[in-house]
């Protein structure tokens, strides 16, 4: 019996083996959990495009919309684990657990591949506030406690949980407005009725090169190339402010460890081109990179960071 046990192992092994070095024998389907057009399709679609040429394969994308990403990662969990079907997942998979009572899968589900790109928020008030910099901003809020409201596009995003953490860490009041959408807040935050907001740096910098809006800081600990003079909010005194958008391609668990590593090493390889970086900074990202633990590490990290501040914050589950 033990024999017969053995032999099923290592058939099992040599399968896994075959599958992984004859991969991809088909095409690979990315999945993006959001409509076609958004950061997360068009990151997706240029790591589709980069993949299909290194590895000798169509890569295509399948947009699965609907409850911010989620349920095209809970598809993506249940497909077979043998490479050819993947998960583009933008920051939202960081705070999707402490957001939602039940999700269509779990993060053991998962075998990150590899990281992709980050998007600093900066945050903006509009030109009718008086403070051009964080001291003054800082210090009005404190002199006006819960009178100052700042946007997002819905509750438990990252521009929410920016606003959150400012609160804690700056020790200020300040009332949220949840929208549906960006699209749906920006005519309130641009005629002031709402003056202040952290927001995606590609979506706020043509505002604020026209003057319509004022930039304070940078949400990343350092500094961006689109708005270079930009202090971050670290460096202006709450050291260890962090809000980053992010991106990482994800596998079912149990792909093949060739896989993951071939993966990584050829997404690595077409963020480096110039051509890449030269793209996602039109986007407002940068690249990412690291090995697939170091991608698990990230995940996790910001499941935990985020959420103790959605736990703090009194953010009730959907």
């Amino acid at each position: 019996m033990f024999r017969t046990a053995l032999a099923s192992v290592l058939l099992a092994l040599v399968s896994l083996t075959a599958q992984a070095q004859s991969w991809p024998s088909q095409t690979v389907k990315i999945i993006v959990g959001f409509p076609p057009g958004g950061t997360t399709d068009v990151i997706g679609r240029l790591v589709a495009q980069e993949l299909t040429e290194s590895l000798g394969k169509a890569v295509v994308i399948e947009n699965r919309p609907g409850a911010s990403g989620t349920i095209g990662a809970g598809i993506a969990a249940k497909s077979t684990p043998d490479g050819h079907t993947l998960v583009m997942v933008p920051s939202t998979h960081g705070t999707a657990p402490a957001l939602y009572a039940s999700l269509p899968y779990e993060e053991k589900d998962f075998a990150p591949a590899a990281l992709v790109a980050t998007t600093p928020y900066v945050l903006v008030v509009h030109p009718s506030m008086a403070a051009t910099n964080m001291a003054q901003l800082l210090a009005y809020l404190k002199a006006n406690p819960g009178k100052v409201e700042f946007a997002s596009s819905s509750p438990g995003t990252a521009q929410h949980l920016a606003g959150e953490l400012l609160q804690r860490m700056a020790g200020v009041n300040i009332v949220h407005v949840p929208y549906k959408g960006t699209g749906a807040l920006m005519p309130d935050l641009l005629s002031g009725r709402v003056p202040m907001m952290f927001e995606n740096i590609a979506i706020m910098t043509p505002h604020i090169r026209k003057g319509a809006l004022r930039p304070i800081a940078i949400s990343s600990v350092k500094r961006t190339p689109l708005l270079p003079d930009l202090p971050t909010v670290a460096e202006t005194g709450l050291a260890g402010f962090e809000v980053l958008g992010w991106f990482a391609l994800l596998a079912p668990a149990k792909t093949p460890p060739e896989v993951i590593r071939r993966l990584n090493n050829d997404i690595n390889a077409a963020i480096a081109k110039p051509a890449i970086v030269t793209r996602f900074a039109e986007l407002g990202a940068e690249p990412l990179t690291g090995s697939p633990d170091q991608a698990v590490a990230f995940i996790r990290g910001e499941q935990e960071k985020w959420g103790k501040i959605i736990r703090d914050a009194g953010i009730k589950q959907q």
